[in-house]
């Protein structure tokens, strides 16, 4: 038997995916003053060009440009606060654009909007609530907090409301169960505050990280403008087979000529068992130069995981929109995740391919599925089901037998994971 969920032990009832939204234009955003998109400030550059359109039609960018500006926007502060590590990539992805139109933390009606509809009040596509937790009793609305990552002032935050989250019934929607066997729900019952709290955020400075994240504005001045930019998601080291997947997607009939594919790893919080973001940088900058791709460009996004399955796929897709994609893959069981005590899966999985493709008209992104590519003696790489039907010899390694070599010093194949990669691997166990 499952734990119980005894954090949230309100029971929640309602299925995990809500019907869609109606279909609207994404031209404008209305309403709450967390939601109103802000004017792109690089005007006439490539930006304005790019071939894909923001979500809500704006980049969102909060970070103030002069010092006098950010000096008064920290003088009016009466506190100021610690961000944790996910709390500092939600900021940042809101002061950057990341998260457009987000002006700011989700307030009580926005959230629960979100949480039920998986869209803003007035019906734009949102996969996931985006929330600033805390414990803190004193903290009120009306009170201008300075937030900071050590000694570097990242925001200030405007409160505009507190209140009390139902979260189970948050799980239940936004990740299908709430028992803490889910990394989801284990993390919103015991790493995020009693509270929540809604804010219009100030941006002062990006976070100093060890590997650099480019704002949305930077990477969607890097990309062509007249093809497909498709998008792939990960949060592993990336081996020979994801390799071959994301660079075949570009032979996808949904992919036009000429098009791109955008590697945007994630490097914030993930579970607690995966590897960390720092290491993940160091596989990923000597992958990008091993290979040498001209049609692969590689970027990375200060995100933190939910394990959310379809919800987050929809979430990874909207945020990629905002850096100028068109096309985001989609794997089989992606941002999936296991119960932590029987080990299944909470997710089918196509449970994410399918939400994309209902939801991808709508947002503006096109969900390519993944090839589920196997390794053959005879052919190198190709399609199960091509090496069913021709007979030939697959090969396999596990995930778990691949630590095991790494640990143990032996030799891994080249077909399945780069040398350079196993190398960076070993030197940061």
């Amino acid at each position: 038997m499952k734990l119980s969920f005894a954090i949230l032990s309100l029971a929640a009832t309602a299925s995990a995916f809500t019907p869609s939204a109606p279909a609207r234009s994404v031209s404008r955003v209305g309403g709450s003053s967390v939601l109103a998109p802000v004017p792109v400030r690089a005007a006439g550059t490539q930006l304005e060009a790019a071939k894909q359109t923001p979500h809500g039609g704006k980049l969102v960018d909060l970070i103030l440009k002069s010092d006098e500006e950010k000096k008064a926007a920290m003088a009016k502060c009466n506190k100021e606060l610690q961000l944790t590590p996910r709390q500092l990539c939600d900021t940042e992805l809101i002061i950057n654009g990341g998260f457009s139109p987000l002006t700011g933390f989700m307030d009580e009606p926005t959230y629960k909007h979100v949480v039920d509809n998986v869209a803003l009040p007035d019906g734009l596509i949102f996969g996931l609530p985006v929330v600033f937790d805390t414990d803190d009793e004193d903290l009120q609305p009306g009170d201008i907090v300075l937030l900071k990552d050590g000694d570097r002032p990242i925001a200030t935050v405007e409160f505009t409301d507190k209140y009390l989250p139902n979260k189970a019934y948050e799980c239940k929607k936004c990740y299908g169960t709430s028992e803490i066997e889910h990394p989801g729900a284990l993390m919103v019952a015991t790493e995020r505050g009693k509270y929540y709290m809604g804010g219009k955020l100030t941006g002062l400075n990006l976070p100093v990280r060890d590997f650099p994240c480019k704002t949305p504005a930077e990477v969607r001045e890097t990309l062509p403008d007249d093809v497909d930019v498709v998008a792939f998601q990960c949060r592993n080291p990336v081996h020979r087979a994801h390799y071959e997947l994301f660079t075949r997607a570009l032979d996808d009939p949904l992919v036009g000529a000429g098009g791109v594919v955008l590697v945007h790893p994630t490097c914030g919080p993930t579970q607690a068992d995966d590897i960390p973001g720092t290491v993940r940088y160091k596989t990923y900058e000597v992958l990008k130069e091993e290979t040498h791709n001209d049609r692969t460009r590689w970027e990375y996004l200060p995100y933190s995981m939910h394990m959310a399955g379809p919800r987050e796929a929809i979430q990874h897709m909207m945020i990629r929109k905002n850096f100028g994609c068109t096309h985001f893959i989609i794997g089989r069981d992606m941002a999936g995740s296991k119960s932590s005590v029987t080990g299944e899966d909470y997710y089918g999985a196509y449970d994410a391919q399918d939400f994309a493709k209902e939801k991808g008209p709508e947002l503006g992104v096109t969900p390519v599925p993944s090839l589920n590519l196997v390794y053959t003696e005879e052919e190198g790489y190709v399609t199960a089901d091509e090496a069913k039907e021709r007979g030939l010899h697959e090969k396999k390694l596990s995930g778990t037998k691949f630590r095991q070599m790494l640990r143990g010093g032996e030799d891994i194949p080249e077909w399945f994971a780069f040398k350079s990669v196993v190398k960076v691997l070993r030197e940061n166990a």
